[in-house]
């Protein structure tokens, strides 16, 4: 997990949790008296729980006993008093036990909805995961301020609470299976599409990726071996079925997986490595899973992710035998480029092109996906911003096939 990104349970150690939000940061400003605590990214991590910045905000000043200003327009959000970054990181979590997560599933998938009775009234939080309401504590000071400042309810029928379309935020991918299509034409930041073009002047189809032979041996005996080991081990499996339970659950055999990775990784021999993966997968029973594909996707790459490309490139072209199998190494892309590497969004067309050149993607699913923003995999501006830097290589596998036809 890239440093700063947490997951929103924090008493959750799966690094594939799918639920992630910033670590909340602090910045003491001020002397005496106008001492301040200043929230600086109060915004982003408001929008990774869906709930507006002013509820978390305002939560810490009924736990310290302190003041608390907003600054909506300019996204400043302060408590008054010097606290200690870690002692509101606690308080955090406690406002998402209570505000947050829902109290039936855990999961944090909900919205608040507030229910009148008579002269009274109560705040729920509705689960989208489980369907359970659960009503939160009415002696709360936080309700009151809730009750007079209530969520607004986002359009277009999205299940989220919170300031605004921007209640989407990191991590937040609905636990509904269904893709669902969105007709956005915005433009990416200007800075950024400029980046992406730049990157895209260098595809073309004699890079050195289209040259790199995975099975080349190096006359080593022990490669030999080695490769000889795991492509008798690979062929033998009937890498098909969908997958059962879930890779958020915790201590689930896909996040044992993603973390055995982690933690034996040996990039000095990616093919010893490969054979040693697909063992681990086999002895937890989840070989033929596509979400294997998903958890590995984002274990094994990283920054260097177009230069290891081919060195695992028989370990997936063995593990991905349908277009789910395909589907779910791209919802790995998502997670992998949109929360742990942002530094590389530039890179996402070099990125497709080293895995359609490896045949290890489809170029019907890649055009699929890239025109068909979902929120299976992470929160729909994610996948909508890493969608969007993947246009220059749709574009070029158009041209190219418009090449074909002529």
């Amino acid at each position: 997990m890239a440093a700063g990104i947490v997951n929103i349970r924090r008493d959750v150690e799966d690094k594939f949790y799918r639920y992630r939000m910033p670590l909340l940061t602090t910045k003491i400003e001020g002397k005496g008296n106008g001492i301040k605590t200043v929230l600086p990214n109060m915004t982003d991590v408001a929008r990774a729980l869906s709930r507006p910045p002013t509820f978390p905000t305002k939560f810490f000043g009924c736990e310290l006993g302190a003041q608390t200003t907003f600054d909506e327009k300019n996204e400043r959000y302060i408590v008054n008093g010097a606290h200690d970054a870690n002692r509101l990181r606690e308080l955090l979590d406690v406002f998402i036990d209570k505000f947050v997560l829902c109290k039936s599933c855990k999961n944090p998938e909900t919205e608040l909805v507030i229910i009148k009775q008579g002269r009274t009234e109560d705040i729920i939080r509705d689960c989208k995961a489980c369907g359970e309401r659960t009503g939160v504590d009415m002696r709360h000071k936080l309700t009151t301020f809730i009750l007079k400042n209530p969520p607004v309810k986002i359009k277009k029928g999205k299940n989220r609470t919170g300031a605004g379309d921007a209640a989407a935020g990191i991590g937040g991918g609905s636990p509904d299976n269904g893709d669902e299509e969105i007709d956005d034409g915005a433009e990416s930041d200007d800075m950024l599409t400029r980046k992406i073009k730049a990157e895209a002047k260098e595809l073309n189809t004699d890079t050195a990726l289209a040259k790199e032979d995975w099975s080349a041996d190096t006359s080593a005996d022990a490669v030999k071996e080695r490769m000889k080991a795991l492509e008798g081990a690979m062929n033998n499996a009937r890498l098909n079925g969908d997958d059962e339970g879930s890779d958020d659950e915790v201590n689930s055999p896909y996040a044992v997986l993603g973390q055995w990775v982690a933690e034996n990784r040996d990039p000095d021999d990616p093919k010893s490595f490969s054979i040693a993966i697909f063992k681990k997968a086999e002895e937890l029973g989840i070989e033929k899973k596509h979400k294997s594909v998903l958890v590995l996707t984002q274990a094994l790459f990283t920054l260097e992710i177009v230069d290891e490309v081919p060195k695992y490139q028989a370990l997936f072209a063995k593990m991905i035998t349908s277009e789910k199998h395909q589907k779910a190494m791209l919802g790995g892309i998502e997670r992998l480029v949109g929360m742990t590497y942002p530094d590389l969004l530039a890179s996402v067309p070099k990125i497709l092109m080293a895995l359609y050149q490896a045949d290890v993607l489809e170029e019907e699913v890649i055009v699929n996906w890239g025109t068909h923003v979902s929120k299976k995999y992470t929160d729909k501006e994610t996948s909508k911003m890493v969608r969007k830097a993947s246009e220059p290589f749709l574009k070029w596998l158009a041209e190219a096939d418009d090449e074909d036809s002529e």
